[in-house]
């Protein structure tokens, strides 16, 4: 007990974390910026802009960064009255490299990034390659591009690659349609090298069944695993499939199946997976009627997701599906099922 009171192990290495010793520094800082914001009147309205937001999605693009972003940039947007939709995303990361060799994908953490020289240098690189709105405010009173000229680079740093030395020529994420995806999906495309799978469906009303099946070893080389009712309305909360992926890459199938979801992904996934699939199937999206051994192909060069059926097929399935029951969630998350918009559309309440 006295080892743990101190936090060190019966075999003298530390039991705890070790914390940067920057941290209260930092916090203090965050304190006085909060206090200057305040006295300078500055407004998130003057802060989230167009051309903010495109830098931030150029900034997840360089970077491996979550497919989460999407979610919460487009509901940023949404609140800011800032025009923007999924497809703008797709748009920015086709024209930006994918630069920081990052975790899960990558070799390096965030505390490597930090070291090798931070935010800052993600923009410098952003900036040579003509990709930054520089003249975008930030909270501190000064420009993007100001905080990207005084980036300082480690020398013999590896995280940050060069311009002419990118992981992948684009960024590290893909936005597909297709009459499985009618209003739009996200794939994230950082780690892994395959960008084309097609094959049957195995069919899940939720992420305890697709686990159950992942456990039971049931799921085979080239299935494509569609896992549905996990949406903002029906999960109801978006769950992270994070659980089935990683058990997925566990047991040896992380580069032979692909998994589709209505639900998101954490930005720790593995393999060739697409979320935010639009409509959800509570909200009568084609996800809902797809069947066990129909043929799934997720092609991301063509931008499509797509079941091989006939629209007349679709059509008769759509009428016929029902979602499986749910426990009663509550007041607070029925009322949010009841208001919540579509994932494409940053699943924000209305």
């Amino acid at each position: 007990m006295a080892f743990e009171v101190l936090g060190i192990s019966p075999s003298g290495f530390s039991m705890v974390p070790a914390i940067d010793p920057h941290k209260a520094e930092v916090a203090a800082e965050a304190g006085t910026m909060v206090m200057d914001v305040l006295s300078r009147g500055l407004r998130p309205r003057d802060i989230v802009t167009r051309d903010s937001l495109e830098n931030a999605i150029a900034a997840i693009a360089c970077s491996g960064g979550s497919t989460n972003g999407v979610l919460h940039l487009l509901a940023i947007a949404r609140e800011a009255g800032v025009e923007l939709t999924i497809d703008d995303f797709d748009r920015i990361s086709e024209r930006t490299p994918l630069l920081c060799d990052l975790k899960p994908g990558g070799q390096y953490v965030a505390p490597d990034l930090y070291e090798a020289g931070g935010v800052p240098l993600v923009l410098a690189r952003l900036k040579d390659a003509g990709l930054l709105h520089s003249d975008a405010q930030t909270v501190s009173g000064r420009t993007v591009g100001d905080l990207a000229e005084e980036a300082v680079e480690k020398e013999g740093q590896r995280v940050v690659r060069p311009l002419d030395h990118p992981i992948k020529p684009t960024g590290g994420l893909a936005i597909l349609r297709g009459n499985l995806a009618p209003e739009g999906c996200v794939v994230k495309l950082a780690g892994h090298e395959r960008l084309r799978h097609a094959g049957p469906a195995r069919v899940f009303e939720g992420e305890e069944q697709a686990m159950d099946a992942v456990r039971r070893r049931s799921i085979s080389a080239g299935d494509v695993v569609v896992i549905r009712n996990e949406g903002p309305a029906g999960g109801p909360g978006m769950r992270e499939m994070l659980a089935v992926t990683a058990a997925l890459v566990g047991e040896g199938l992380g580069e032979d199946v692909a998994l589709i979801t209505d639900g998101r992904f954490s930005g720790a996934t593995h393999g060739l997976m697409a979320g935010h699939v639009s409509p959800e199937a509570v909200r009568g999206g084609p996800i809902g009627i797809v069947r066990d051994g129909d043929e799934i192909t997720l092609d991301v060069d063509a931008r499509r997701l797509d079941v091989d059926l006939s629209a007349d097929e679709m059509a008769g399935r759509v009428e016929a599906y029902a979602p499986p029951e749910q426990p009663y969630p509550g007041a607070a998350l029925a009322k949010y099922a009841r208001l919540v918009s579509s994932a494409s559309d940053g699943a924000v309440t209305r």
